[in-house]
């Protein structure tokens, strides 16, 4: 099992984030973290205190978190889990909060061994435009910090596809970012959410994406450049040394249970599904009304066949056909035989050793192709 904790505070709203966080209020904290103990007890005593896998603090920004609140949340975590030593334990940071080396040496000794930093971006007038709370020198402090504090897996967070970016600018990012010499990058094309302010300038015409053809360019030669440097692109936005690869999102694309805790994790266990309400006076009310996985889902078995097909098609292994004819009663190779021939003609699919994977072309348009091969009545 995976466990997932979201922290759900920030020092403001980027202006591309669509995700629930809100700002940093010392009551909240305290509600907070009383209501997380209180949920993780309940799955605890349900689950027999389970051993995990993995743990990720997510958000907002974990970062934040002062050492009382730090340690009383891992002080309940290690009372209502087994985690081992040693298992991927990650933390997101932001370089603005990243910067008290005696909190971090706290981190790394109650068993954080992995952090994600989200830089996003390496120059000031694009950590600007995304209204990130930081600039540039302050990542290569923050990474500083982090490797004094004895951190040896480190993961950067950048974005591609800015307005006005071209892919010789987003090589130049690559290039600076292989300098701070980190174990994993993570390189998202920007996605402008509905309600955010990018997205309204957009709307506005004020601002405007990269061409298509321009954006291509920065994925397919990005990631060429970065397995040139010795990383491996093991999954549509993730390329990692060798051994770095994160085994908490593996287990995610790898169908794994898992539960979170905090204001909107979703758990999935089994054939169960539940999410928690967004903001922390909703998960608050919930957790004193004892209403743990309120409109729980049932999955069904077409559910999870789509889902593994969805995942798996990410990663670099691709899916087992004999798994995803298992998980979802339908055998993918016999009833899209024409589809994926036109698809492996276009260099977008390869099937070996009976697995299906998408090539890097196919990467690129990955969210058209799973589409595709999940409803081809509608292609």
């Amino acid at each position: 099992m995976l466990l997932y904790v979201h922290v759900p505070f920030c020092v403001g709203k980027c202006r591309y984030c669509a995700f629930a966080s809100q700002a940093m209020d010392m009551d909240d904290v305290e509600a907070w973290g009383k209501a997380l103990e209180a949920e993780a007890a309940h799955h605890s005593a349900r689950l027999g205190r389970p051993e995990v896998e993995t743990v990720y603090l997510g958000g907002g920004t974990p970062s934040l978190l002062p050492a009382w609140a730090f340690d009383r949340l891992m002080d309940g975590l290690e009372r209502h889990f087994r985690i081992p030593p040693g298992v991927e334990f990650t933390l997101e940071a932001n370089p603005d909060s990243a910067t008290d080396t005696d909190l971090m040496r706290l981190w790394r000794d109650s068993g954080v061994n992995r952090v994600s930093l989200g830089a996003q971006a390496l120059t000031d007038q694009e950590l600007a435009l995304l209204g990130r709370p930081h600039n540039a020198a302050q990542v290569h402090a923050a990474v500083e910090r982090l490797r004094r504090a004895g951190f040896a897996n480190l993961s950067l967070d950048l974005i591609w596809g800015l307005p006005g970016q071209r892919a010789r600018q987003w090589r130049q990012t690559l290039v600076n970012a292989l300098r701070l010499a980190p174990e994993h990058i993570s390189a998202y094309g920007l996605t402008l959410e509905p309600g955010t302010p990018l997205a309204r300038e957009a709307e506005s015409g004020n601002l405007a994406l990269p061409e298509e053809d321009e954006a291509a360019r920065m994925y397919v030669h990005g990631g060429e450049f970065l397995e040139e440097q010795g990383l491996v692109h093991y999954e549509i936005s993730n390329f990692a040394r060798m051994g770095y690869a994160s085994r908490h999102n593996q287990g995610y694309w790898e169908g794994a249970d898992y539960l979170g805790l905090g204001p909107s994790a979703v758990s999935t266990m089994g054939m169960l599904r539940w999410e928690n309400p967004r903001d922390v006076a909703g998960y608050v009310a919930m957790v004193r009304a004892r209403e743990f996985c309120r409109d729980a889902e049932t999955l069904t078995r077409e559910t999870r066949g789509r889902e593994l097909l969805m995942l798996s098609l990410r990663t670099s292994r691709g899916m087992s056909l004999a798994d995803y004819r298992l998980h979802a009663g339908r055998d993918l190779a016999k009833a899209e035989g024409k589809l994926l021939g036109a698809m492996y003609q276009k260099d977008l699919i390869r099937i070996r050793d009976g697995r299906l994977r998408l090539t890097r072309q196919g990467m690129l348009v990955s969210n058209q192709i799973i589409g595709r091969l999940l409803f081809p009545a509608d292609g």
